[in-house]
């Protein structure tokens, strides 16, 4: 890592980001029905595609030489050609948001060379400001926060998604009860982002989603491993999308073996 780079400057810029596109969508909560578009499980709101565009004027306002890459950024998109590159994800659980389920987050993370060096994930109905640098502690409102000292998955707390674009050989739901059978309880929470940052702050012990995309972790997949957790790819999809493992480091390996059986061609 790059000792020259100014952290602090960083993560400034980021908790900035998250809580001016975050505030914005919160003060804009009667307006959580406007849909831009519909998919038959997900859906985008018009507050989604203001909040990047919040968020990506904070950013420029500081870093206009760097690149940035946004959940919603038309297809095609032209990328600015820099070692830097920010990551954002204005609303992380809109389905959540949408019904009214607080549980929903601005998340905005920068990158140095493919590897995030601050980020911040901002939950505005919480008042949550988790936040993290490469060279750091993880903090939750400015107090430090460390993963849980669970040792066995058969006591753990495990946080986990349905991946709806799952190849037929992987059922989403055939995956989620091997997980359930192992662990003390599941928890499906509809946001990827701050599901990470329980696990940073000890409130559960691991997460894993078969798909997932970069913008929902690159920010609180740092926060976990600066709270002494372990993070993992266990494998590149398409599009940013990924099968993404996070622990508290204690049950880890464990955990891992579990999936790995459960999908031994490891196309997860």
């Amino acid at each position: 890592m790059n000792k020259g780079i100014n952290s602090h400057d960083l993560l400034q810029c980021a908790t900035d980001a998250a809580k001016q596109a975050g505030l914005h969508v919160l003060q804009n909560i009667d307006r959580r029905r406007e849909v831009f578009k519909s998919f038959r499980h997900d859906v985008k709101l018009q507050l989604d595609l203001e909040a990047q565009a919040q968020a990506e004027t904070a950013i420029r306002a500081r870093f206009p030489e760097h690149a940035i890459l946004g959940e919603e950024d038309e297809e095609g998109k032209t990328q600015i050609q820099s070692p830097f590159r920010w990551i954002i994800d204005p609303i992380d659980g809109t389905v959540n948001f949408s019904h009214g389920f607080p549980i929903w987050c601005c998340s905005i993370a920068v990158q140095f060379e493919n590897q995030t060096v601050a980020g911040a994930v901002f939950a505005p109905e919480m008042n949550e400001l988790y936040h993290a640098t490469w060279n750091g502690p993880a903090y939750c409102n400015n107090r430090e926060i460390r993963v849980s000292e669970v040792d066995a998955l058969a006591t753990s707390m495990i946080f986990t998604g349905l991946d709806k674009k799952a190849e037929p050989h992987h059922k989403p739901f055939n995956l989620f009860t091997r997980i359930a059978e192992a662990v003390q309880r599941p928890r499906i929470i509809g946001s990827a982002a701050l599901d990470l940052c329980h696990v940073a702050a000890g409130h559960g012990d691991g997460y894993f989603e078969s798909g997932i995309y970069i913008w929902d972790i690159a920010a609180a997949g740092l926060i976990v491993e600066r709270a002494g957790g372990r993070t993992e790819i266990l494998a590149h999809k398409e599009n940013h999308r990924m099968a993404y493992l996070a622990t508290n480091g204690r049950i880890h390996g464990e955990f891992k073996s579990l999936l790995l059986t459960a999908m031994p061609d490891t196309k997860i």
